[in-house]
C-alpha cells in the first residue's frame, strides 16, 4: 500500500503525431507525385485550422486528459477506484509532422492512498485532430516500481467515443476467471467498445476517411515510417501511374510491337536498360515513387535490379533439372505431390466436365525411366505429380477466348542423386466430350526441344496465377483475416493468447485492403498480368472450398501430399521422401521452434484442459473464428474444438507459421525467381504449334522469337516486375520471427525468457541453414542457377534479399 500521505506517480506518454504520410495525405500524394506533398500537407493544415479545441480546455491549454484505474481497490460495485483526471501540460503538435516522429511527454499524478495499485487508465482527448498513442510508463510505484502501458492505438477527439474516452491496461497478463476483481468490468468494457453493438453509424476522423471501398479501422493502418517506405517503393504507382507510364513508354520504343524480340532483349532490363525519351522523363520526375526503376540520374534508363536466378548464368533456368528443382525450392514449393496412382485421376464431376481421363501411359514415362517400370518407381516413391489439371480446366474454356492456355499435369521422377527430372507434360483442352490432351516428353535438340520448352513454360503460367492466386493470396493473406478479427473482437489485450497472436496480425488487414484496391481489383494489375484474368477471385473461391487449417500445418501438409511419412525416429517424427527437399527441410526446423515456443508460453496460462474449456474469451474467440470468420466451411468435422492444451498449441502455431514462415516462403522469392520473365511466366498466348502452320516454321526459324510470343508481353512484362519487386522487399521497419516490437509487451518475465530461448532457437536453425547450402552433395539446395535456398532464414535486412521470416503478412 502507499500509506497514508498523497503520492505523486511520474508518468511518460509516448506519442506519434499525425504525418502528412497518413492516409488522406498519402492518397494525395501518390495521385499527384511532389505536387500531391503540398497539396495533401495544405488541405490537411486547412481542415486543422477550421477547428478549434473545446473551448474551455483550448483557454487552459489543456488537450489530452489521463485518469488512473485502480487494480486493487474498488467501489461498492466492484469497479476499481478512479483516480483524479490529469493533464499533460504540453500541448501536442496542431500541424502534421513529415515522417516518423515520437514524442514524449511528462505526466505527473496525485495518488492517494486509498487508490492501490494502478492497472489501468482511461484517456480523453480535447483535440480536433487524431494521435497514435504508442505507451504510457508509470514510476515510483511504492513496493512495485514502474509500469508500462503498451497502447498502439489512435485516439480521436472524445465526443467520437460513445462512452467519451478510451481505456488502457498495463501489460500484465490475466485469463478472464483471474483477472483482478477491480478490472473486469473494465475488461468486458474495452471489448464491448472494440466490437460495438452494430446499431450505430461508424464515424470517421480527420484520417480515417477510406481511400478505398471497404472499411479499415485506424489501427490497422501501416504505422507511420513503413507508410513512408511503401510511398519510396512504388506502392500506389502499381495502379494510377503504372499503367499509363509503361504505356508511354512502349510506345515511344519506336515499336510498333508490344513484344521482346530476343532473350537479350529481355536481359537489358536488368544491364543496360531501356534509353527512354525526354518526353517520358517528364512524366516520370515529379513521381518519386518510380525513381527505384526510372533512373534520372544522367543516365535516363528504364532499369530492374538483377534477378537472383541469372545472376549466375542466363540459361540454367532452361535445364530439366532447374525446372524440377523450383518445385521444391522455388517461390510455390508446397504444390507438388508423390504420385500414388497411374494414371493420375481427375476430381471433376463427369457430369458437368465429360471424361477428365489422363492420356499418359507407362511407355511415355518409361521411355526415361532408365530401366525401372511404371509400377517399380511407384512402389519406390519416386514419382512426382504438379497437377493443375482440375484447377484450370473449368475456366479454360472461357480464358481461351482472351488467352491461349492449357490445364496441365507434371510428372516428375526422382534420381539416384536427390534431384527431380521432369518425365513427362500432359497439355489438355476443354472439348465437348470431356478434354482434348497432348503429351510432351523431353528433348535437347531440334524443334523438339522447342516445343518442349514451351510446354515447360505453359506448365510455369499455370504454376505462376495459382501460386499467386491460391498459394500466395488466399492461403496466407486471406485465411489469416478472420483470425485477426476475431482476436480484436474477443480477447483482450490482458488475454495471454492476443499476447501470444498479436505481432502475427500486424500490418495485415491494410495491406490486404491495398491489394483489393490495386491489385486484385477487377481489371487490376493481376487479372490484367496472369493467366486467369478476370475469373481469378472465382477461382480463388472455388479452391477455398477445399482448405483444411489442420492441413496448413507443415508437418499435416507434408503428409497430406505424401511427401513425407510418419516415422517416430525420424526429426519431428516424419522421414521425407525427398530428403533434398529444401522448404520441407528447413520449414520443419522453423515448425518445431514455433511449435516448442507456443507450447512453452501457453503452459504458463494454461496448467489443464479444464481452464482452457472455461475460459470464456478463448471459447467465444474461435467460435467467431469458425462460424463467423470462415463461415462458409464452419460445418466441416475437422476444425479443432479447442478443448484441450493440444488443440490450442497447435491452433495457435499453425496461425503463426501461416502468417510468418509460410507466407515468407511463398512470397519473397518472387522477384528473384520471377524477375527473369523468361522463367516464370506469367501469361500465354500461344498454344504448342502444328507442324504445317506459320506458327510451327517461325519456331522452327526462330526459337526464341517463338518462346517470346508465346509468354507475357513487353508491356505486362514491365507491369509483372515492377509488382513482384514491391511484393519481394523488407520494410525498414519490419519484425522478424522472434523479434517483438516493443520489450514491454508483457511483464511476465518467464514469458520474455520463453520467447529469448525462441530467439535463441531460431539462430541455430539460421545456423543450420546456412550450412546446408554449403553442402555441394545437396543438389536441390543451389541448382544449375547457383542460388541457393534461403527464403526461410528468419533474420534480414531492409530490401531485396530473398530472405527473412517477418512475423506477420505485411506486404
Amino acid at each position: 500500500m502507499f500509506g497514508t500521505k498523497r503520492k505523486k506517480i511520474k508518468g511518460t506518454v509516448v506519442v506519434m503525431p499525425i504525418n502528412v504520410l497518413d492516409c488522406n495525405a498519402i492518397t494525395t500524394i501518390t495521385r499527384g507525385g511532389v505536387r500531391g506533398i503540398a497539396k495533401g500537407v495544405k488541405s490537411l493544415a486547412v481542415d486543422l485550422a477550421g477547428h478549434a479545441y473545446d473551448g474551455a480546455h483550448a483557454i487552459l491549454s489543456r488537450d489530452i486528459a489521463i485518469q488512473l484505474i485502480s487494480a486493487t481497490n474498488s467501489y461498492a460495485n466492484g469497479n476499481g477506484k478512479l483516480g483524479k483526471e490529469t493533464y499533460l501540460k504540453k500541448r501536442l503538435p496542431l500541424l502534421p509532422t513529415l515522417g516518423e516522429t515520437r514524442e514524449s511527454y511528462k505526466i505527473k499524478f496525485d495518488h492517494d492512498a486509498d487508490m492501490g495499485i494502478p492497472g489501468a487508465f482511461y484517456i480523453k482527448s480535447y483535440m480536433q485532430i487524431e494521435f497514435f498513442l504508442v505507451s504510457v510508463t508509470l514510476k515510483n510505484i511504492p513496493n512495485l516500481g514502474t509500469i508500462h502501458f503498451d497502447c498502439n492505438s489512435w485516439i480521436y477527439n472524445h465526443k467520437l467515443y460513445k462512452n467519451m474516452h478510451r481505456i488502457f491496461f498495463t501489460n500484465h497478463t490475466y485469463l478472464p476467471s483471474q483477472t483482478p476483481t477491480a478490472l473486469v468490468n473494465y475488461r468486458e468494457e474495452e471489448l464491448e467498445n472494440l466490437r460495438g453493438d452494430g446499431t450505430e453509424e461508424r464515424k470517421y476522423s480527420t484520417s480515417e476517411q477510406p481511400s478505398i471501398r471497404m472499411y479499415i479501422p485506424r489501427d490497422e493502418n501501416f504505422g507511420h515510417l513503413k507508410s513512408s517506405d511503401f510511398l519510396t517503393y512504388e506502392i500506389k504507382s502499381l495502379s494510377q501511374n503504372l499503367w499509363p507510364l509503361y504505356k508511354s513508354v512502349i510506345s515511344d520504343l519506336n515499336s510498333a510491337r508490344d513484344e521482346f524480340d530476343s532473350f537479350d532483349e529481355v536481359c537489358r532490363l536488368y544491364e543496360g536498360g531501356i534509353k527512354l525519351h525526354t518526353s517520358i522523363l517528364s512524366k516520370i520526375s515529379p513521381l518519386p515513387v518510380l525513381k527505384e526503376i526510372f533512373r534520372t540520374d544522367g543516365e535516363d534508363v528504364l532499369k530492374f535490379p538483377p534477378p537472383h536466378v541469372i545472376r549466375a548464368s542466363k540459361s540454367a533456368w532452361m535445364t530439366d533439372i532447374e525446372f524440377g528443382r523450383q518445385m521444391i525450392a522455388g517461390v510455390n514449393p508446397n504444390v507438388i505431390r508423390l504420385l500414388r496412382e497411374f494414371p493420375p485421376k481427375s476430381k471433376l464431376d463427369a457430369r458437368l466436365y465429360g471424361d477428365q481421363t489422363s492420356t499418359l501411359t507407362k511407355e511415355h514415362l518409361e521411355i526415361n525411366l532408365g530401366g525401372l517400370t511404371v509400377d517399380k518407381a511407384l512402389g519406390a516413391k519416386r514419382l512426382f505429380i504438379l497437377d493443375y489439371h482440375d484447377a484450370f480446366m473449368p475456366y479454360l474454356e472461357k480464358i481461351n477466348k482472351i488467352a491461349k492456355a492449357y490445364a496441365t499435369r507434371t510428372i516428375l521422377f526422382l534420381k539416384d542423386d536427390g534431384a527431380l527430372t521432369p518425365l513427362a507434360i500432359e497439355l489438355s483442352l476443354p472439348h465437348p466430350n470431356g478434354a482434348k490432351s497432348k503429351v510432351i516428353l523431353p528433348a535437347n535438340k531440334g524443334a523438339e526441344s522447342t516445343i518442349w520448352l514451351l510446354a515447360k513454360a505453359h506448365v510455369i503460367v499455370n504454376d505462376s496465377g495459382y501460386h499467386q492466386l491460391m498459394s500466395h493470396w488466399l492461403n496466407t493473406h486471406a485465411v489469416m483475416e478472420p483470425f485477426i478479427i476475431a482476436t480484436n473482437r474477443h480477447l483482450s489485450v490482458l488475454h495471454p493468447i492476443n499476447k501470444l497472436l498479436y505481432p502475427h496480425y500486424r500490418d495485415t488487414i491494410n495491406i490486404n485492403g491495398l491489394a483489393r484496391q490495386s491489385l486484385i481489383n477487377a481489371g487490376g494489375i493481376i487479372e490484367q498480368s496472369f493467366l486467369p484474368g478476370q475469373y481469378s477471385m472465382e477461382m480463388s473461391s472455388a479452391v477455398y472450398q477445399d482448405w483444411v487449417f489442420t492441413d496448413q500445418a507443415l508437418p499435416a501438409d507434408l503428409i497430406n501430399r505424401g511427401m513425407a511419412i510418419k516415422d517416430p525416429s525420424a526429426p519431428y517424427g516424419l522421414r521425407l521422401v525427398v530428403k533434398d527437399y529444401p522448404y520441407a527441410v528447413d520449414g520443419l526446423e522453423i515448425w518445431d521452434a514455433i511449435k516448442t515456443w507456443v507450447l512453452d508460453y501457453v503452459s504458463l496460462y494454461y496448467s489443464t484442459d479444464d481452464e482452457i474449456q472455461k475460459d470464456t474469451e478463448l471459447q467465444d474467440w474461435w467460435k467467431d473464428v469458425v462460424q463467423k470468420g470462415h463461415a462458409d466451411l464452419k460445418d466441416k468435422a475437422w476444425w479443432p474444438k479447442i478443448q484441450t492444451l493440444d488443440e490450442l498449441v497447435e491452433s495457435c502455431s499453425t496461425i503463426i507459421w501461416i502468417a510468418s514462415a509460410l507466407h515468407a516462403a511463398v512470397n519473397f522469392g518472387q522477384y528473384p525467381y520471377g524477375g527473369y520473365i523468361l522463367n516464370r511466366p506469367t501469361l500465354s498466348r500461344r498454344l504448342i504449334p502444328e507442324k504445317g502452320t506459320p506458327e510451327y516454321d517461325e519456331m522452327v526459324k526462330n526459337p526464341q522469337k517463338a518462346y517470346l510470343r508465346t509468354i507475357t508481353p513487353k508491356f505486362k512484362a514491365l507491369i509483372n516486375l515492377s509488382v513482384i519487386q514491391v511484393l519481394s522487399r523488407h520494410a525498414s521497419d519490419e519484425v522478424y520471427l522472434g523479434q517483438r516490437e516493443n520489450p514491454n509487451w508483457t511483464s511476465d518475465t518467464r514469458a520474455l525468457q520463453a520467447l529469448q530461448k525462441f530467439g535463441s532457437k531460431l539462430a541455430e536453425v539460421e545456423g543450420k541453414i546456412a550450412g546446408r547450402n554449403r553442402d555441394s552433395r545437396l543438389k536441390n539446395r543451389t541448382g544449375p542457377v547457383e542460388l541457393p535456398y534461403t527464403l526461410l532464414l528468419p533474420s534480414s535486412v531492409e530490401g531485396l534479399t530473398f530472405r527473412g521470416i517477418p512475423n506477420s503478412v505485411s506486404i
